[in-house]
Order: structure tokens, then C-alpha cells, then sequence
């Protein structure tokens, strides 16, 4: 037997991988599996954004290698998204990448700037990818904890009397991915003073800031953030383009530069057709937005009641794509999840695959219908 690389022990297949291979044999089996686990949008992506790939096909150059960095005009694209949006401004020349799908950026930004032994923060409860791209490139995890008692938010103070003499990068997710939860007033300030006191490069990881959420915030716009942040965005949340995958780094060109040397040893380029859809995206109107989250409000307002019925609470505060839900009592996330699975149909995500401070937690998806939210319903009760 030819043996794995050292680093394929330090990590487990992705959860949603082993997990749905569960499900979808539950299904093959006849089982009436609902699916509210994963947040993959069930919507189609604007009209425009549908025609734009469909028109781009006949062009002479839509099935060629395309550029590294992307078309200028999707950078350009970008660029303006984030000055709309965000108040930030940035140059499409050089301090916006466009990515396949933001989770690529993790592995290029870690690949980038990590060598091994490196330390890495990362947020407890937050997204699995963190650790494990931080262990497949050799570097070592160091987690720092978030609760509901401080509103998910990192307690700097705390960290800055933790050894970080190592550390050089610092993950941070707002809004915050399972909890929905939004960045205190003066988090990212913060942030930032802490990124350049301790030499840490700190990435916001930014693709739920459009759903069920009002006001959207960039770390990038606090002065002299360039220096020591790189934000991370997606366009699957959004314009509900998960498969298509799409997504950006943006941040100071120097940093750019550096990801861009991974990146193109990975890739020829983003296929045409996806780009120009991209583009209309990036183009879309208010009225977008307010579609968008109406019906996702209708949704979350049956979630809320299926996770009543579950004897759950929850934060209705919290924005984004999911609903974070306290179990009652002592009950472990896994075994509940299950007994669910088994005994209603439902699939579930437990908080403990985001870290061990989930424990106790489940989260529900809002990628799913106001009719199978309420079939969902219907079987707890």
C-alpha cells in the first residue's frame, strides 16, 4: 500500500461529505429526508444573471483560458459592489481578486502566509475549514472561544495575555457563521488595533452580510485596516449562486500580490460565461435585497416555530442564513440530531461539528420551502 501524505491524519473528510452520504442512503431507502441542514440556497439566481451566462456562450473568446485575476470588468464589478455596500474603496487593478468561491481563499491565503508551526486563531464556535486548511498546510490551530453571554464576539483583552509570539494569522467571521450573530459597534476597530499591536494578518470571512441584515460592514473600512486585514466574500448567499461558485479576496495590493502567486499555480482562470453572470449580479437593484429577505423572513418565522415545537430557544436578534437554537436541558447536539433524523425525517446540523463550544446548540437551514418548513413542523408535532 503507497502510504497518504502526514497531513491527511491531521484531518477528517469535511462533516457535510460523510454526513449527506447518510442522508441521500436514507432517501434512496424511500425515507421522506427533510434537508435542513446545509445552506445551500434553493432560489434561483436573478434572471439577468441566468441570461448574461447564456448570451456569453457565443462569444469567440468564452471557451478559452481566462485570466488569473479575472476580467477587469468583474473586478471592476467588485470594486464598486464594495463602495456601494460597504463604503470601502478599492482598486480593481490590484486589491481585488476574484476567487472560486470564497473557500478557496482560505487555502491560498493559508498557503500564502503559514509556514509550518505557524499558529493560527480561530474562532470556537466558527467554521470547520479554518483548522483544517490550518493543519493541511502544516501550521497549528489555537482557538479562541465565543459565547452568547459576550454576543459570539472574541474577548481581545483575554487573548492579548495569551502567548501569540507565533501567531500569524487571525480568523474572524461577521456576521458570525452559525450564530447570526453582528459584529459589536467597536469590534472591528478593535480588531484592527489588536491585528497591529500583536503583527497578526486578520480575515474577515463576509458572506452572510445580505441576508436577514440591514446594515453591511467591512472590516476594510476601518482606517488603516489595509495594513493587517483581508476580507473574504461570496456571491452564494446572496444572488443564490452557491454552484457557481464565486467569490473575492479583497485587501491591500501587497497582499493580493502575495495570494495571487498561489492562485494562479492552482488554476487557469474562472470560465467566462460565470464571470459576465457575476457581473449582473454585482449590478443588482435594492429590490434584490428586499425580495431576497422577504422570503427568507417568512421562512426563519417557521423555523422559529419548528424550533419551538423542538423546545429550543433562540436569538431573534440574529441575522443570516441559519438559525442557531439552544437544546433544553443537558441534551448532546450529535444524539439529538439523530434521534431527530431517525424519529421525524428531519435533518439537522449539530453546533459540535463548529467547534466545542457548540455543543449544546443545533442549526437549522433556511434553503428550504415555507411548505417543507411546514411538513417539518407538522411531523414534531
Amino acid at each position: 500500500m503507497i502510504g497518504v501524505a502526514n497531513r491527511l491524519h491531521t484531518v477528517e473528510e469535511y462533516y457535510f461529505s460523510k454526513k449527506l452520504r447518510e442522508v441521500n442512503m436514507l432517501i434512496a431507502n424511500g425515507k421522506p429526508i427533510i434537508n435542513l441542514g446545509i445552506g445551500s440556497p434553493d432560489m434561483q439566481p436573478p434572471q439577468k444573471v441566468i441570461d448574461a451566462i447564456a448570451t456569453s456562450l457565443q462569444n469567440p473568446n468564452a471557451h478559452k483560458y481566462q485570466s488569473y485575476q479575472g476580467l477587469p470588468e468583474l473586478r471592476e464589478a467588485m470594486a464598486a459592489f464594495y463602495n456601494e455596500h460597504f463604503h470601502v474603496a478599492l482598486s480593481p487593478l490590484n486589491e481585488v481578486l476574484p476567487l472560486m468561491g470564497s473557500k478557496e481563499g482560505i487555502m491560498h491565503i493559508s498557503m500564502a502566509y503559514l509556514n509550518e508551526g505557524d499558529e493560527v486563531l480561530i474562532p470556537n464556535p466558527g467554521y470547520p475549514t479554518y483548522e483544517s486548511v490550518t493543519k493541511l498546510v502544516g501550521a497549528k490551530p489555537l482557538f479562541y472561544e465565543l459565547d452568547a453571554i459576550n454576543n459570539w464576539s472574541p474577548d481581545l483583552k483575554a487573548l492579548s495575555k495569551r502567548d501569540l509570539s507565533k501567531v500569524k494569522i487571525m480568523w474572524v467571521n461577521y456576521p458570525h457563521m452559525p450564530t447570526g450573530a453582528l459584529p459589536a459597534k467597536t469590534l472591528f476597530t478593535d480588531l484592527v488595533a489588536f491585528a497591529k499591536k500583536h503583527n497578526i494578518l486578520i480575515v474577515n470571512d463576509n458572506p452572510y452580510s445580505f441576508v436577514l441584515n440591514e446594515t453591511q460592514e467591512s472590516i476594510l473600512s476601518i482606517p488603516g485596516a489595509k495594513e493587517v486585514c483581508l476580507e473574504l466574500n461570496s456571491l452564494s448567499k446572496t444572488f443564490n449562486m452557491a454552484g457557481w461558485r464565486v467569490g473575492m479576496v479583497v485587501g491591500d495590493s501587497s497582499h493580493i500580490s502575495n495570494i495571487l502567486k498561489v492562485k494562479s499555480n492552482m488554476d487557469s482562470g474562472m470560465f467566462y460565461g460565470i464571470q459576465k453572470g457575476a457581473i449582473e449580479a454585482l449590478k443588482c437593484t435594492k429590490m434584490w435585497y428586499v425580495t431576497l429577505n422577504n422570503v427568507y423572513q417568512k421562512r426563519r418565522d417557521l423555523v422559529w416555530q419548528l424550533a419551538d415545537a423542538l423546545n429550543c430557544t433562540y436569538d431573534k436578534e440574529a441575522t443570516g442564513l441559519f438559525v442557531w437554537a439552544k437544546l433544553p436541558g443537558h441534551l448532546k447536539s450529535e444524539a439529538f440530531i439523530d434521534s431527530v433524523l431517525k424519529n421525524n425525517h428531519i435533518f439537522i446540523t449539530p453546533g459540535t461539528i463548529f467547534g466545542s463550544k457548540g455543543e449544546g446548540y443545533i442549526r437549522f437551514s433556511l434553503c428550504a420551502s415555507t411548505e417543507v418548513l411546514e411538513e417539518a413542523i407538522a411531523r414534531v408535532r
